[in-house]
């Protein structure tokens, strides 16, 4: 195990065969990685678990932690003799550490989803995911085959991605209109959720924000035939009858897409005190080869691409009115999948959040690379662009009277540019979050922040898995005073999405641990929730867990059981 203390050093060297999909600032840090090690049996299928188990303590779990981490993610990749193509696709496993006393019990269940139980009742694949086209039923004739291409793919209610709040309900949710209510208790699946049976949206994203009352923001799409838009949508925090889901949701602000037949695709939104932040990027969804896929036999992931031509643009809502403010601030063509935070300082919206230059990264993530190994995974990494976190500081005080040409970013030590180009626009450069250090990491993904205290409002760390692999290898916490990190990091072990719980009475930002799900795809029964200082980062303990475990996405920590 290697805990890192603040450190600078430097990679140097380049490879010219990758200054396609690298900015000019950071061609310099990369060369191509070889001999990677193979990762498939962390996207291999797995027994669930639905009684508690108990692990094998290694170093202690502090006493004073009490709670649930919950987890999604794939944990079922085929039916019978039928496969999933994505990493996406696989169907949704739910997990459960509970802690207490020191000891830790685990246990699992598959989400019992429509499609995961009629894809087990047929034994093949029968609905399609986001990478995967369902095939039509072999036992029908050629001609009830072959109009079954013209039908239209009916979304998915998979809820693979994270475990989510609303209300105090807990429910588990991917980016379709469908979501699940869990009873985080026992894990079971207790009923079904249609966003679109309370509002007009076609989905909601995976990620929503809540603020210190309970009400939740989340952003969803509609498509219509006068095209596509951008929803916010605003749930109030309080059940008026205990049966109540999303009852009283109502969307705030509507966005129209700039292209009505290829919206941008998001898995987030920022949000501050005061305003919501939709990030326009450059990751396109052309509708109507969504809409033809079946015809064409073809995924949902076909109709996603990244379009290098278009510009980022941040829309800035303001949460109280709903009133889109007529500003447009532009960046040049990134992706991002997390934003870190947001929040108002100073007559300026400061936006933190992991980007990359490139956007192609989505459709990389094929069940049959992740399985590769030798020179075929290393090419794989190789192709997808680093992704690093980033500050935008977009000045909130820009009239008619603003001057052109000149960087209205006055705040001290920043980098960052805002530059009035014209009428109601504003061009950024962001400010990087991070020292060369950070390259030999491979970058950083699924940031989390101390969200109860730091949500908002000014904050000073970050936890993340660093990327020196196709999926976190790493640990990392990053200090944005001096942008010093430090790393946990074990050879052939990958962490999970890392979650801060704080300790009680906790005054400082960084007083508490930080949960992360390790596992080692080199060993059967291997895998431990590892329990890390969140103030220097050294291991306290691990909770070993006799099973086998997939490598998962997103999840929460249900204090006080």
């Amino acid at each position: 195990m290697k805990t890192s203390k603040p450190t600078r050093s430097t990679m140097k060297s380049s490879n010219p065969s990758q200054t396609n999909t690298k900015s000019k600032k950071e061609k310099q840090y990369f060369t191509d990685v070889h001999g990677l090690p193979c990762i498939e049996k962390l996207v291999c299928s797995v027994d669930d678990t639905p009684q508690p188990i108990s692990t094998k303590i290694r170093g202690t779990i502090p006493s004073w932690i009490h709670g649930n981490l919950l987890r999604n993610g794939p944990g079922k990749f085929e039916f019978g003799n039928t496969q999933f193509n994505h990493w996406f696709d696989g169907m949704a496993l739910l997990h459960q550490f509970r802690i207490e006393g020191g000891t830790v019990t685990y246990m699992s269940r598959f989400l019992n989803s429509d499609c995961y139980k009629t894809n087990a009742e047929n034994n093949r694949i029968v609905v399609s995911e986001f990478g995967t086209l369902a095939m039509p039923d072999p036992c029908k004739n050629f001609f009830q085959r072959f109009l079954s291409r013209f039908e239209v793919q009916k979304p998915t209610d998979n809820a693979s991605v994270s475990f989510v709040q609303y209300k105090g309900d807990y429910y588990v949710s991917t980016e379709t209109n469908f979501m699940h209510r869990i009873d985080p208790e026992t894990l079971e699946t207790k009923e079904k959720v249609d966003w679109s049976k309370f509002i007009a949206v076609n989905g909601a994203t995976a990620h929503p924000h809540i603020d210190p009352d309970g009400t939740t923001y989340n952003m969803g799409n509609s498509y219509t035939s006068k095209g596509a838009s951008y929803n916010i949508i605003r749930v109030p925090p309080e059940k008026i009858s205990p049966d109540e889901t999303l009852e009283g949701a109502t969307i705030i602000c509507t966005i129209p897409s700039g292209d009505k037949t290829k919206p941008s695709y998001y898995h987030s939104f920022a949000m501050s005190e005061n305003y919501v932040v939709f990030i326009e990027q450059p990751i396109k969804i052309d509708l109507l080869k969504v809409v033809t896929g079946k015809l064409r036999g073809k995924g949902i992931s076909d109709g996603l691409y990244w379009d290098p031509k278009q510009q980022t643009v941040f829309h800035l809502i303001n949460k109280h009115t709903g009133k889109l403010i007529p500003i447009r601030y532009y960046a040049k063509p990134l992706s991002t999948f997390h934003q870190i935070n947001c929040y108002e300082e100073d007559g300026f919206l400061i936006m933190d959040m992991c980007c990359s230059d490139d956007g192609k990264a989505i459709n990389n993530f094929l069940i049959q690379n992740l399985r590769k190994s030798g020179d075929g995974l290393d090419e794989v990494y190789n192709t997808i662009c680093r992704i690093f976190p980033r500050r935008f500081v977009l000045p909130l005080n820009v009239g008619k009277d603003t001057p052109c040409g000149q960087n209205l970013n006055t705040r001290p030590d920043s980098p960052a540019t805002a530059i009035k180009t014209g009428k109601n626009k504003v061009r950024c450069t962001p400010e990087d979050l991070h020292d060369d250090e950070l390259h030999e990491y491979g970058g950083l993904e699924f940031p989390q922040i101390n969200y109860a205290k730091c949500n908002t409002h000014p904050y000073r760390y970050f936890y993340a898995c660093g990327f020196r692999h196709l999926v976190g290898d790493s640990l990392i916490k990053m200090d944005l005073q001096d942008k010093h990190m430090m790393v946990w990091q074990q050879e052939g072990y990958y962490p999970s999405e890392p979650v801060f719980v704080p300790s009680p009475n906790a005054v400082q930002e960084d007083d508490g641990v930080v949960l992360s799900v390790v596992i080692t795809p080199n060993k059967d029964n291997s895998t431990f929730l590892l329990v890390l200082d969140a103030k220097n980062f050294e291991e306290l303990g691990r909770a070993e867990v006799p099973v086998n475990i997939p490598y998962g996405f997103h999840g929460a920590f249900q204090a006080g059981i």
